[in-house]
């Protein structure tokens, strides 16, 4: 499942737009390289572990410590950029008026169940 999202930590990371995110179940991702973890809460309440390159610092997933079996990658970090195509725009309510969404998808005002 690949879903734009428009929460406001989603758009600090992608400067102000959506990040696109693709979930998988974390015990199928490898991660090669140096990663280093920023903790927050998000939106939602949810505790959140984010991992970024630590040479670039290029953000590459989240993970909720309330769902840790699933991890959250950001697409730009996947060589196959056709792989997860979105389905869904999700934390509509926090977008701001200019975002440009794609209304053929599904649109959710928080978080999806």
């Amino acid at each position: 499942m690949t879903r734009a999202c428009w929460c406001r930590d989603c758009r600090y990371l992608a400067a102000g737009s959506s990040t696109i995110n693709a979930v998988f179940k974390a015990d199928v991702v490898k991660v090669s390289g140096e990663v280093t973890e920023y903790r927050s809460t998000a939106d939602s309440g949810t505790a959140m572990r984010r991992g970024f390159c630590s040479k670039c610092g290029t953000p590459m997933f989240s993970a909720a410590d309330s769902r840790p079996q699933v991890l959250i990658i950001r697409t730009g970090t996947l060589d196959d950029q056709e792989l997860a195509r979105p389905s869904a725009n999700i934390w509509t309510a926090s977008a701001p008026s200019w975002a440009c969404m794609d209304t053929s998808l599904q649109a959710i005002e928080g978080q999806p169940t």
